[in-house]
């Protein structure tokens, strides 16, 4: 599926952050917990060279446990990268993520040299609720629609750690068609940039794969549907979403798989794992 969205201010923010990103110690890159692969952008590696990184897990709350340590012990196994599952209903967790910051230099007088960090993420991530727990007072504008922050700005904290706040910003071109996929289905791109069935079926077709009770259980479904289409017919048969002459409208079952995802009504899921994530790689790399 080809993602049309790249708005302008993306393409300023990357290259404000190229300019930054010399005179940064550390930086904070925001994941979705249910898409670490997906959500990381290719370019936050390449631009940051040796600087340390930590890697936050964001929305962890909506994510398969089991599967989020897995991604943070896949993480970690890289040189100076730290990864933590933090989720905005627990913002004692996050306010812990300043004195790991610190850990990384510790040596520096944070009284005469504080601590440089780029905070950055993908659209909607919740990159500005992190911001906000991290400074103790409302400073980043929070939305559910993608893309809400504009423009850069840079926060003091007063624990020698001078946050520096940039838009979310895609990469140009998203040459995994999964990697595609998965950002649509949690929310990061745009309604109006993705055909709803489209990204619905691949939905149904990775729920009835890696989730088929959950699947069977929120829409009291008495056998496992054949596949994708099945499912979402029946799932739109069993909440009414019907045209005349009794018809699904997979549309609307589109729209309400979706929503009943992003809003943790189908449960804690992930939609990929660290092995899915190296097997998709090695794909992309005999492609090119």
């Amino acid at each position: 599926m080809a993602i049309q969205w790249y708005p302008g201010h993306m393409h300023k923010a990357n290259k404000e952050i190229r300019l930054i990103m010399p005179k940064t110690d550390l930086i904070i890159e925001v994941l979705d917990a249910r898409i670490p692969y997906s959500s990381e952008n290719p370019q936050v590696n390449q631009l940051r060279g040796d600087k340390p990184c930590i890697k936050l897990l964001n929305k962890s709350d909506l994510a398969d446990p089991v599967i989020t340590r897995q991604w943070i012990d896949y993480f970690q196994t890289e040189r100076n990268i730290k990864a933590r599952a933090v989720s905005r209903e627990q913002p004692e967790q996050i306010k812990q993520i300043l004195q790991l910051c610190r850990q990384f230099f510790p040596d520096r007088n944070l009284t005469t040299r504080p601590i440089q960090v780029l905070i950055m993420g993908i659209p909607n991530v919740g990159k500005s609720s992190i911001i906000n727990i991290l400074s103790g007072r409302t400073i980043a504008k929070v939305g559910n629609e993608p893309a809400v922050t504009k423009a850069q700005q840079k926060i003091i904290l007063d624990n020698g750690i001078h946050l520096m706040d940039t838009p979310g910003f895609l990469w140009p071109k998203i040459h995994n068609e999964n990697t595609g996929y998965r950002l649509a289905i949690t929310g990061a791109i745009k309604n109006t940039a993705m055909e709803y069935d489209d990204v619905a079926l691949y939905a149904a077709d990775y729920f009835l794969n890696a989730y088929p009770e959950l699947l069977m259980q929120r829409y009291q479904l008495k056998t496992l549907p054949k596949n994708d289409m099945d499912a979402l017919e029946s799932i739109g048969r069993k909440r009414g979403c019907l045209l005349a002459g009794g018809k699904v409208n997979l549309h609307k079952a589109s729209e309400l798989l979706l929503n009943e995802f992003r809003s943790k009504l189908l449960g804690a899921i992930s939609l990929e794992t660290p092995e899915m994530a190296q097997t998709e790689m090695a794909a992309m790399k005999n492609k090119h």
